[in-house]
């Protein structure tokens, strides 16, 4: 182990509530003072004048400051602090650049409901300058780097892996238990029935509000739901309805918690995202099995050693839920892999990577292997007409080439002839329906398996990176508020002549993977999207927005957006639109929807009056800029006169974006226009 010089660890935490964050940094350090005592180094630890004295052997002690919080550290601790600075809690101070700084989670950006606006705000400042200025970054689990690449200018594999550790709960004593035992005394007919507990605040993003949707099933099965934990005023307000086989304690002592795990039936954490998720280890070094949710660190961080299901599925929970009920060797099973899989989480290892940290900041540390994420099953529609070559082109290209093989591939037609050799290709299912990219594409959706996770949408002629549906399926674990995925299109033939096939394949093949960006409320792009199945239900493509590739697609993820669903584009998925021309819409046609489908998704509220204005505006004006020299593979008069017919036809009251159909076909076919 590395032996750095004389450093200084940010005491701040020790005025805070003990909530994962300040559990973490007090273990840590906990064991850094245990290696320092075997190293014979030295250490300090800063903290303002009101905190209470830490209990360490080998480190010093610097406590100054009449303030404290945001002040102190920001003002105070870059004064008083000796040589390398340690930050275990997400903040540090801008000040300082000499400084290893572990942000646990990116939780502000993926779930800012959870948080106060002021919270928010200092986070979104400091975090960005943080990460510019800090000698080295580190977080808990691959997932959190993944999460803070997203949001933050920093590289995931440019951020070191220190997990939490598991060791303390080995030493909390349940016979201590003060608040646990008489309550569980008290809940009426405890004695016979068993309890699921739960932990955490109500915070928006703990989900708590599932178990209680699923409480009455449970109470049907005999078991009661106990939530121990509480919420600090930095938390939204969050709603947990009343059941009667609901339980609240509040905030409880480690040696009630130990209590209380050593008696439940399990632990239930249903979280939509967490950095690492600390109580899940905690209730494994217990023997306490687990149900988790299956996002974000939590796959990882449970392994094989835990029941997971969707965080929006309750009858998956109840279903787990039930299985331990009434099988003690599942439950006995999950208690022995808990107990190996928590054997990869340790305070003495990550205390150990701190220091190598502390003496180079650049120093690349061992860390448990990720997850896999193969178990996640996508499927792949394209919607295709009058272009067999084309589709049958990129569709074997597509099954021969991705690094996560998708579940399964639906080609929807409205002719047979339309799928070309893909007719008989035993990895593809050809449907047969009405034309148009919406019914197409319903077609699809109509098909899919309950099993499936992710549906992708590709247009018949877009040529994917092979680590597309793996970047997809990634992301979709990852955040677990997002319901509509966009790629990025490192090449697009839709604004000019098209792009050749192989010059395609070239370019994804030769083309240096695009700078990660990660943009959200982004409208998703029909040539290459993804949906989170759970999020669609019953929603379709809208299809009285007729035309091949004509908005559908922004109706349908504003639509699924509703809810609070997240839209994002993401460079971590990317492929070439070829814009291959033919087997499209006519000028004429195309015009007439550039005016009539954004007023008709106006009164949809699937745009905005300003989105409706700019999209109408950047239309005509292209096409009335262009009249004079249009390109020969645009039909722009066609564009006008259409244009021109959609504006007579909203003054008269009219707004049946269908109509757009029935228009005369020009000789000159043109493709869509996305500007």
């Amino acid at each position: 182990m590395a032996t750095p010089s004389h450093f200084t660890i940010n005491g701040r935490f020790l005025t805070q509530n003990t909530t994962g964050v300040q559990r973490y940094a007090a273990n840590v350090v906990k064991a850094v003072d245990a290696a320092l005592g075997e190293a014979g180094a030295s250490a300090s630890i800063a903290t303002p004048a009101n905190a209470p004295l830490p209990n360490l052997e080998h480190t010093t002690w610097i406590r100054r400051g009449a303030v404290s919080g945001h002040a102190w550290e920001q003002a105070i601790l870059p004064l008083i602090s000796e040589g390398r600075l340690l930050n275990l809690c997400n903040t540090a101070p801008v000040a300082r650049d000499d400084q290893i700084v572990c942000i646990h989670d990116a939780n502000i950006f993926s779930s800012p409901e959870s948080y106060t606006l002021l919270f928010r705000t200092l986070y979104h400042t400091l975090h960005p300058q943080l990460v510019k200025r800090s000698a080295r970054i580190a977080t808990v689990s691959h997932a959190a780097a993944r999460q803070l690449a997203r949001h933050l200018p920093i590289r995931a594999q440019d951020i070191a892996i220190l997990p939490n550790g598991h060791e303390h709960a080995l030493s909390w004593n349940p016979a201590l238990a003060k608040a646990a035992p008489s309550f569980l005394n008290d809940i009426a007919g405890h004695g016979e029935r068993p309890f699921v507990l739960a932990i955490g605040s109500r915070a928006t993003h703990k989900n708590l509000g599932l178990l209680v949707a699923i409480a009455e099933q449970l109470d049907e099965l005999g078991i009661d739901l106990v939530f121990a934990g509480g919420g600090g005023d930095i938390f939204a307000a969050g709603e947990l309805d009343e059941r009667r086989n609901v339980y609240r304690l509040g905030r409880v002592s480690d040696d009630d918690l130990a209590y209380l795990l050593d008696r439940a039936l399990c632990l239930a954490f249903p979280s939509l995202t967490e950095g690492f998720g600390l109580p899940i280890v905690e209730a494994m070094a217990r023997g306490c099995p687990v149900i988790s949710a299956n996002c974000a660190s939590m796959p990882e961080v449970c392994g094989d050693a835990a029941l997971l299901a969707s965080p929006f599925d309750g009858e998956a929970w109840v279903h787990h839920i039930k299985a331990l009920q009434t099988s003690d060797g599942l439950a006995s099973e999950l208690v022995d892999r808990g107990r190996e899989q928590v054997k990869m989480f340790s305070w003495a290892e990550t205390a150990k990577g701190y220091m190598e940290l502390l003496e180079q900041p650049s120093s690349i540390l061992p860390t448990y292997a990720a997850k896999d994420f193969s178990t996640r099953k996508i499927a792949v529609a394209c919607a295709t007409r009058g272009r067999p070559h084309i589709v049958s082109q990129t569709i074997k290209h597509l099954l021969a080439t991705q690094t996560h093989k998708p579940d399964a591939v639906i080609v929807s037609c409205a002719d047979l002839a339309d799928a070309g050799e893909l007719a008989s290709h035993p990895d593809v299912t050809v449907l047969v329906g009405p034309p148009g990219s919406s019914a197409q594409r319903n077609k699809a959706l109509a098909h899919l398996k309950s099993s499936v996770d992710v549906i992708a949408f590709f247009d018949d002629d877009f040529v994917a990176d092979e680590n597309w549906l793996a970047a997809a399926v990634k992301a979709f674990s990852d955040e677990s508020h997002v319901v509509g995925f966009t790629g990025e299109v490192i090449a697009d033939g839709i604004k000019g002549p098209g792009i050749p096939f192989e010059e395609a394949l070239m370019t994804v093949k030769s083309s240096a993977k695009p700078p990660l960006s990660w943009i959200e409320r982004y409208s998703p792009y029909g040539c290459n999207m993804a949906f989170r199945t759970s999020a669609i239900g019953e929603t379709t493509f809208d299809e009285r927005l007729v035309l091949y590739g004509w908005l559908e697609d922004r109706d349908f993820g504003a639509t699924l957006a509703r809810n609070g669903g997240r839209l994002v584009k993401s460079s971590e998925a990317y492929g070439v639109h070829m814009g291959v021309k033919g087997g499209r819409v006519n000028g004429e046609r195309l015009g007439y929807s550039q005016v009539i489908n954004p007023l008709y998704m106006l009164r949809k509220r699937t745009m905005t009056a300003s989105q409706v204005a700019g999209q109408i505006f950047r239309n005509m004006a292209s096409n009335f800029g262009r009249a004079a020299q249009p390109e020969p593979f645009i039909d722009r008069r066609g564009r006008i006169r259409g244009n021109l017919m959609g504006i007579a036809d909203v003054l008269r009251g009219r707004l049946q974006p269908e109509r757009a159909a029935e228009l005369s076909i020009a000789r000159k076919l043109a493709p869509i226009d996305r500007s």
